[in-house]
């Protein structure tokens, strides 16, 4: 029998999407709001809030998700709309900022210079955005591990790391494995040194998704650490342990099912605290093969 369509109709359609929305992950969530809400002043707070979880854990799941930090992609969607506005003809500069949360032309004309290289009036001359590298809406899809293995938990007492440390964004990983290559050329120079496992740890994260890696080794102390390197107390903390038996190179498939499958459906929350990755002596950093471990540090 066909649906009458009327408040009935629109019942059941809101049905459908809200059993859509429950099955979908905190990234996913989070991208369904921007998409549907870019026209509305938007907070990483409001995001993560719908996404159902911390604004830590959403910076985190996104950058995995996404490769993006959160509120530049706003930005970045926002802005690419505003483009193809302004390359339509569109007359009132300072409504399109209005509607991209902008509160003055100025301050528009900053950020779009920021992010395209030109003036909104250069684009409007154009008539195009073919010169433009625009953010196109991202399409989720399944790049989460159907097999997942369940983490082992650790209570791991309070220790020091020092390395080579860079700050980085999380859509820029490709400068990491250059930390390693120096990592591998330096270690001798770090003094103090605790055993043989390496560690790559990722800290001091901001909103904006950009945060503090080191790739480095424990040490006993930092009493006579060389200035060039980057140091860090690890603090003591639950930590759910997971094995990463792939190539390193797949480590960021892992990272993502971790925080946008696991963590959500653990009943557990993320502390903020730095996460890192545990390298022993079965890892071969020539190959990248041998397997690691990433430590999650964890509360209830």
């Amino acid at each position: 029998m066909p649906i009458k369509r009327g408040g009935g109709h629109q019942r059941i359609i809101a049905r459908l999407r809200m059993r859509a929305f429950d099955t979908m992950n905190p990234a996913q969530r989070a991208l369904w709001y921007i998409e549907s809400h870019l026209a509305e002043p938007m907070t990483l707070d409001q995001i993560a809030a719908i996404s159902g979880v911390s604004r830590f854990h959403i910076v985190h799941a996104f950058a995995a998700a996404t490769g993006l930090p959160v509120m530049r992609y706003v930005r970045a969607r926002r802005l690419s709309k505003a483009a193809r506005s302004l390359a339509n003809g569109a007359p009132d500069i300072l409504s399109l900022a209005l509607e991209a949360d902008y509160g003055s032309h100025e301050a528009f004309t900053r950020a779009f210079r920021d992010q395209f290289g030109v003036t909104p009036e250069a684009v409007r001359a154009a008539t195009c955005t073919g010169h433009l590298k625009l953010q196109e809406p991202i399409l989720m899809d399944s790049t989460m591990l159907d097999n997942l293995k369940a983490p082992r938990f650790e209570t791991a007492k309070a220790f020091l790391v020092a390395g080579i440390s860079e700050r980085i964004a999380c859509d820029n990983g490709a400068a990491i494995p250059e930390l390693w290559h120096r990592f591998h050329r330096e270690v001798d120079e770090i003094p103090a040194r605790v055993g043989n496992v390496a560690y790559g740890v990722c800290c001091n994260g901001d909103d904006a998704g950009n945060f503090d890696y080191i790739a480095g080794i424990e040490v006993a102390d930092f009493s006579d650490l060389p200035r060039q390197f980057g140091r860090i107390r690890i603090p003591e903390q639950r930590y759910a342990v997971f094995t990463h038996s792939e190539h390193v190179a797949s480590i960021r498939r892992t990272v993502n099912t971790i925080w946008n499958q696991w963590l959500p459906a653990s009943g557990l929350k993320a502390a903020d605290a730095p996460n890192f990755e545990r390298y022993d002596e079965k890892f071969d950093p020539s190959t990248g093969n041998g397997g690691f471990e990433i430590w999650i540090p964890v509360r209830e």
